[in-house]
């Protein structure tokens, strides 16, 4: 197995995507088995395809937009809200199969036909593959979880994250086999030569403070122990919402460092938590969130800061290889998912990010997108849907 990154900051499409294309074949020199890419909005699409489709023209193509950029081990790539990243992996023993479904009007049903299609592409029908990484557009990722749970059971580690683009304003896309998409889930059926491990966390401590969820309908958090949900954080936050109490408003800014927890039992002697991140106030004072919420659910309050939200990436690395009980020197590259809300929160220090990562990874090749939702498997094999997180999956040597 052989892993590959490229990467361009150059505002033109065509010339960012030779650029990054020259590079990537002259690394792997030969065509991948599966090729990845991630790219800031600024990109025209029909030019993107056109290009990775005259490089690899027979190759599953599998990307979405990411939110002002990309990572590879050689550093943050974004100059004005331009930037894109290359992940090749040349693996002749392996199949790496994508597929895609428009989410419209059942986003359960997309996440089962995608999964379908990904394994058909692959040639693998009726056997499940080692990992679903996942590209979505925002907003229903719950569902699509458990429409691929449906098809391939809940045994399998499901990772990725939702397409962003770099003002929330909704141009985010998604790519599948030469389509582009920006209202679908695309995803890649796994089915490496070699053995791959993986970790999911964030970058977060609780605090003492926490309540229990009275009313809740989807995304909308109302009440909080009986009590309007946005008054009532913002007294926990000691004043961060106070400004859209009265009317409503967006708070996606101003929540990034303060996100709701959800305990995870992990079966281990320490918890893990699954974050909701706090997006606006409605004028009705609830809190909408980037992650469903039920009544009777228990939830803390976590707190962020930039150092932690730098130093958590390289944590998650390490954690993925002791998942594998491996050493860096064990494997071949790595996929990584981190935050676009943690990204922005920290954007002057995102080449300590990667300096974290390469300290757990050494040398090995890795691509990270910036995501507005992160999917991943805790260590309990349960696959969820969280925000403000960081998804890891390290492929050992062969």
């Amino acid at each position: 197995m052989k892993f590959a990154t490229a990467f361009s900051t150059q505002p033109d499409t065509t010339i960012a995507l030779r650029e990054a294309v020259h590079i990537l074949d002259d690394q792997l020199g030969t065509e991948p088995s599966w090729l990845l890419v991630y790219a800031s909005e600024r990109y025209e699409s029909a030019i993107l395809l056109a290009e990775l489709a005259n490089y690899a023209p027979n190759v599953s193509l599998h990307g979405a937009t990411s939110c002002l950029g990309a990572m590879t081990q050689l550093g943050f790539h974004s100059n004005d809200g331009n930037g894109l990243a290359l992940l090749g992996i040349v693996d002749e023993k392996g199949r790496y199969g994508v597929g895609s479904a428009q989410l419209s009007p059942n986003p359960r049903q997309a996440g089962s036909d995608a999964i379908l299609a990904a394994i058909n592409d692959a040639g693998r029908m009726g056997e499940p593959p080692a990992l679903v990484w996942l590209s979505g557009a925002p907003g229903h990722e719950e569902e699509i979880l458990q429409g691929i749970q449906d098809v391939i059971g809940a045994n399998v580690p499901i990772a990725g994250g939702s397409s962003a683009d770099n003002t929330v304003a909704g141009n985010w896309k998604q790519f599948a086999n030469g389509q582009s998409f920006d209202n679908a889930i695309v995803m890649t059926a796994l089915y490496p030569s070699v053995a791959l491990h993986h970790a999911f966390h964030s970058g977060y401590s609780t605090t003492l403070t926490q309540g229990t969820i009275t009313k809740a309908t989807g995304r909308t958090l109302y009440e909080i122990d009986g009590k309007p949900a946005a008054a009532l954080y913002n007294d926990w936050t000691g004043g961060t919402v106070a400004d859209a109490l009265a009317t409503g408003g967006n708070v996606l800014a101003d929540t990034t460092l303060f996100p709701l927890g959800r305990a995870v039992n992990t079966g281990s002697d320490y918890t893990t938590y699954r974050l909701a991140h706090p997006d606006t106030v409605t004028a009705d004072g609830a809190l909408t969130l980037f992650a469903n919420v039920q009544a009777g659910e228990n939830i803390v309050l976590m707190s962020g800061t930039t150092e932690s939200l730098v130093e958590r990436a390289g944590r998650v690395a390490q954690s993925a290889l002791w998942a594998g009980r491996i050493s860096a020197d064990q494997i071949s590259g790595a996929l990584v998912i981190y935050c676009a809300g943690c990204m922005l929160t920290v954007q002057d220090k995102m080449e300590a990010v990667v300096r974290e990562i390469k300290q757990a990874l050494g040398d090995a090749p890795f691509i990270g997108t910036f995501t507005f939702g992160e999917q991943g498997c805790f260590n309990n094999g349960e696959n969820h849907h969280g925000n403000l997180m960081i998804s890891m999956v390290v492929f050992e040597k062969s």
